[in-house]
C-alpha cells in the first residue's frame, strides 16, 4: 500500500466517516474522556513553565552551574520536541489509550524521581525522561478526543482541551512561585504525583481503546531515526544560537545538518510501505496551512511571552507570583475564549475565527510594543486580554484543522505534528525575537550610556552591562552612588524597552502573516463527513 493510498482512501472508510456512537456507561463516554485526558495534559503543560520558577532554588540547593540549570529546561524541551511525532505513531499503532496511560505513569514517576534527586545530573536525566513520557501522552490525548467525539462536538472538546493547556501554561509561574516560596523546589515536581495517580485511575476506568481499521502494522525505524536527528539539530541550534552567535560555525552547522536530515527524511518516506509521516498528508492545503499557522502562532505568543516575564519582574520589580497575577487577563481570556471558539468554529468553520484570532494577536503585539516602565496595570491588562482573546480560536481552530484533515488512522501523527509545530514555533520565536532584542540593545546601549553622562566603561564592561540589560536588569555594581544608580537604571530600562518594542513589532508582523495563512484553512474533510451524526 503506497502512502497515497493510505491518505486518500481512509476518509472513505465507514469507520472514518461516521461519528462515534453515543457511549453507554463510563468507559468511552466523550465528556468523561475529555476530563480524563485534560488532567494528564494539564500536568504536562503546567510543567512547561512551572519549573522556570524553581531553577534558581535548584541551582542554589544543588550547587549547579548556569549551564546545568539551562539543561534542566533544554533537556526536557529537546526530548519532548524530538519524540512527539514518533510518539503519535506509537499511539496509532498500539492504541492511544495505552500510550496515554504509559505516558501518565512515566511522567508522574519521573517527577517523583526528580524531587528525590540529590544531584543536578540526576535532575537533568529525569527531566529528559519527563519529556519523553510527556511526548507519549500529548498526541494520544488528541487521538482519543478525535476517536471519541462526534464531529459536531469535537471543536468544543478541543476548545476545552486548549483552555486547559493555556490556563496551565500561564498558571505555572503563579503556582511555582507559591510552592517554591512556601514549600520547596521539590514540591514543584512532587505535585505531579497525586495528579498523575488521579489521571491514571480515571484513564483506566474511562478511556476506551480506539483503533482504525487501516492503523499501521509496522514501524519506519529509519524514518524515526532521521526525523529525530533532524528535530534535535534544529531545536539545539535554536537553543544555543544566542549563546554561540547566529553566525558561529556551530550554529550554522547544526541548522545545515537539520536541513539535510529533513530532506533525506522526506526522500526516504517515498520508499517505505508504511512511512512515519505519509507525505501525501501535506497535499491537503488546509492541513499544511494549519501546521504553518501553529508554528507562526507559537512564534509570536511564546517568543513574546518570554520578554513579558522579564518586563514584569525585572523592569517593574514584581515577584514571580505578582507577575503571574498580572498575566491573569491573558489566562482568563483563554479560559473563557477557548470553549466559545469551539462553538464558533463548529458553526461557522475555522477560517473566520482563525483570521480574526491572528488579527487580534497582531494588534496585541503592536500594542505591547509600546509598553514602558510607566505603563499602568489597566493598559497592560487590556493588551494581555486581547492577546488571550486572539489566541483562543487559533489554539482550537488550528488543532482541529490539522487533526480533522488527517485520516483517522493517522490521528496520532497529526497530534504529534500539532504539538511539534508548537515546540518548533516557540523555540524559533524565542531565538529570533531574542536576537532582535540583543541586536537593538547592542546598537543603542553605548549611545544611551554616553547621553546619560555616565562614567565611561571599557568594551568588556559594556558587554557585561548589555548581557544584564537584555533581561531587564540594571547593571548596578555594589557601592554605586545613588544618583549614578538611578541613571544606570533609567538607561537599562529605556534600552531594554526599545529592544522589547522591536521584538514585539516583529512578533506582530509574524502574526499578520499568520492571519494570511489562516485564509487557506477549512474544516477537516473527515469532520464534515460526520456532521450529521447524533448528539451526545
Amino acid at each position: 500500500m503506497t502512502s497515497r493510498t493510505i491518505v486518500e482512501k481512509a476518509p472513505r472508510e465507514p469507520e472514518d466517516t461516521l461519528a462515534p456512537a453515543p457511549a453507554k456507561g463510563l468507559r468511552g463516554h466523550p465528556w468523561l474522556t475529555l476530563f480524563a485526558v485534560a488532567i494528564g495534559v494539564m500536568m504536562v503543560a503546567l510543567d512547561g513553565t512551572i519549573v522556570a520558577i524553581a531553577n534558581p532554588a535548584i541551582q542554589k540547593d544543588l550547587g549547579a552551574s548556569l549551564a546545568d540549570v539551562q539543561w534542566i529546561t533544554n533537556g526536557y524541551m529537546l526530548a519532548l520536541a524530538v519524540s512527539l511525532i514518533t510518539a503519535g505513531k506509537l499511539g496509532d499503532r498500539f492504541g492511544h489509550r495505552q500510550t496515554f496511560l504509559i505516558g501518565i505513569a512515566g511522567f508522574a514517576a519521573s517527577s517523583a524521581a526528580i524531587g528525590l534527586s540529590g544531584s543536578v545530573t540526576l535532575v537533568i536525566v529525569f527531566r529528559v525522561l519527563q519529556g519523553l513520557f510527556g511526548a507519549l501522552l500529548m498526541p494520544a490525548a488528541l487521538g482519543l478526543l478525535r476517536a471519541t467525539f462526534p464531529a459536531e462536538k469535537l471543536n468544543m472538546a478541543i476548545g476545552i482541551w486548549g483552555m486547559v493547556i493555556g490556563a496551565s501554561t500561564a498558571g505555572g509561574p503563579i503556582l511555582g512561585g507559591v510552592l517554591v516560596e512556601h514549600v520547596s523546589w521539590q514540591s514543584v515536581f512532587f505535585i505531579n504525583v497525586p495528579v498523575g495517580v488521579l489521571a491514571l485511575l480515571f484513564g483506566l476506568v474511562i478511556l476506551r481503546d480506539h483503533r482504525a481499521e487501516n492503523a499501521p502494522k509496522s514501524f519506519d525505524i529509519g524514518g524515526i531515526v532521521l526525523l529525530s536527528q533532524a528535530m534535535f539539530c534544529l531545536i539545539w541550534a535554536l537553543i544555543k544560537g544566542s549563546e554561540w552567535g547566529w553566525g558561529d560555525w556551530r550554529t550554522i552547522g547544526f541548522l545545515g545538518a537539520a536541513v539535510v536530515l529533513f530532506v533525506v527524511f522526506a526522500l526516504s518516506q517515498k520508499n517505505v510501505r508504511e512511512p512515519l509521516i505519509p507525505l501525501a498528508m501535506f497535499r491537503s492545503v488546509p492541513l499544511s496551512a494549519g501546521v504553518v499557522l501553529m508554528v507562526l502562532m507559537a512564534f509570536a505568543f511564546m517568543g513574546g511571552l518570554f520578554f513579558v516575564t522579564f518586563y514584569l519582574q525585572n523592569v517593574h520589580g514584581m515577584s514571580p507570583v505578582d507577575s503571574g497575577l498580572h498575566l491573569l487577563p491573558l489566562t482568563g481570556m483563554m479560559i473563557v475564549g477557548s470553549p466559545l471558539a469551539g462553538v464558533a468554529i463548529t458553526r461557522f468553520g475555522p477560517r473566520v475565527p482563525l483570521v480574526g484570532g491572528m488579527v487580534s494577536v497582531a494588534i496585541a503585539m503592536f500594542g505591547m510594543s509600546q509598553l514602558t516602565i510607566g505603563t499602568g496595570t489597566l493598559t497592560m491588562s487590556l493588551w494581555f486580554a486581547l492577546l488571550g482573546f486572539g489566541l483562543a480560536p487559533v489554539m482550537v481552530g488550528a488543532t482541529e484543522v490539522i487533526v480533522g484533515n488527517a485520516p483517522m488512522e493517522l490521528s496520532g501523527v497529526a497530534g504529534g505534528l500539532q504539538q511539534a509545530a508548537m515546540q518548533v514555533g516557540g523555540s524559533l520565536g524565542t531565538a529570533v525575537l531574542g536576537a532582535v532584542m540583543a541586536a537593538q540593545v547592542d546598537a543603542e546601549l553605548e549611545d544611551n550610556w554616553k547621553a546619560a553622562e555616565l562614567p565611561p566603561v571599557d568594551p568588556a564592561q559594556l558587554d557585561q552591562a548589555s548581557a544584564a540589560i537584555k533581561v531587564g536588569m540594571p547593571p548596578i555594581a555594589p557601592g554605586t552612588p545613588p544618583e549614578i544608580s538611578v541613571k544606570i537604571a533609567d538607561v537599562a530600562h529605556d534600552t531594554f524597552e526599545s529592544g522589547m518594542s522591536s521584538a514585539f513589532m516583529v512578533a506582530g508582523i509574524v502574526a499578520v502573516v499568520a492571519a494570511l495563512v489562516a485564509t487557506l484553512t477549512k474544516r477537516g474533510a473527515n469532520a464534515e463527513a460526520g456532521m450529521g451524526a447524533g448528539h451526545i
